[in-house]
């Protein structure tokens, strides 16, 4: 009997990058075998291992031997989360895509909240927790990233952005040939279209070893969709060009002010070294920008992979 929540039929394919999680997957899979049954008859579990350096592949390919309706793929090394979830919505063959985290902290007994949002005429939602903490430095860099998804996406909900999302699979038409080693989902989901919101959902705590996005993967992550899908950095470096050069006019001014009026010029190497100082720091921050558009170029001229695939359970014998 399917879920009284949710008012639509859909058929569902549930995407979880997995990364050294062989002692939470069990317990996920148990979990959805009991709740997707109920939202559907027709249903797939697309389980991506990131280069995991447990024993996550193994556990992979037995629960894909347990249970009919998963799917495992290996990938060659560690991609990221973006890469592995795009390889699975890849290979999803349903109308409608979760996706979750392998962690147990996405319970997969909210995935009807998610799906009966959708209906209301939705295509993509996410589920946002009503509190999360990580601590101080891990929620700071949190935030940035949400302000940097904000600036990519220019979308409201960019803000309540998570990886518990649901999105009508469609959607990846949108992107299909993309092939940057920088990933970001949830901007990839906007060039198809505008039609996202949120719902709260319960968020739980992690119940084996420790989150790998760190303060610094977090805010590199911040900086690669900034200046990855967006051209707001070197719009930054013109006003910063523009300040600065507008600075130096007036100093000038100041300058020619003092000589009529006293006779003398400005003394002092002090001044004159802050100047210098000013004005190649602008320099150096501009081209900086610069650098790290030329270095995108440059990967994509290398013609780096999004990913790629060591085995696939679906195809290999």
């Amino acid at each position: 009997m399917h879920s009284p929540e949710v008012a639509a039929q859909h058929t569902i394919s549930v995407v979880i990058p997995l990364y050294n999680s062989a002692a939470m997957l069990p317990e996920l899979m148990e979990r959805l075998a009991r709740v997707l049954p109920t939202l559907t008859d027709e249903f797939e579990v697309i389980l991506v291992n990131d280069g995991s350096r447990d024993e996550s592949w193994p556990a992979a390919k037995k629960a894909a031997k347990t249970y009919p309706f998963v799917h495992a793929i290996n990938l060659m090394r560690n991609y990221g989360q973006h890469n592995a979830l795009l390889c699975g919505i890849r290979s999803a063959k349903y109308a409608t895509t979760v996706t979750m985290d392998d962690d147990l902290q996405h319970p997969p007994e909210e995935i009807p909240k998610l799906l009966a949002k959708l209906d209301t005429g939705f295509d993509v939602v996410y589920g946002t927790p009503a509190s999360e903490r990580h601590g101080f430095w891990r929620d700071l860099a949190s935030q940035v990233t949400k302000l940097a998804l904000q600036n990519a996406m220019n979308i409201d909900v960019a803000r309540d952005v998570s990886a518990f999302r649901a999105f009508r699979t469609l959607l990846r038409g949108g992107f299909a040939g993309y092939s940057s080693p920088y990933v970001s989902l949830d901007v990839l989901l906007t060039w198809t279209s505008t039609k996202f919101s949120s719902v709260t959902v319960r968020h739980d705590t992690r119940k084996s070893g420790v989150s790998n996005y760190t303060f610094w993967n977090l805010v590199t992550h911040a900086l690669n969709m900034i200046t990855g899908y967006s051209t707001k950095p070197l719009q930054l470096a013109s006003v910063v060009g523009l300040v600065f050069t507008f600075f130096g006019f007036i100093v000038l001014v100041w300058v020619i002010v003092q000589f009529f009026i006293s006779g003398s010029v400005v003394p002092g190497f002090p001044f004159l070294a802050s100047i210098i100082a000013i004005f190649s720091g602008a320099q150096l921050f501009a081209l900086g920008i610069i650098g790290e558009y030329l270095a995108r170029m440059h990967f994509r001229t290398m013609d780096r992979p999004t990913y790629a695939v060591r085995a696939d359970t679906r195809t290999d014998a």
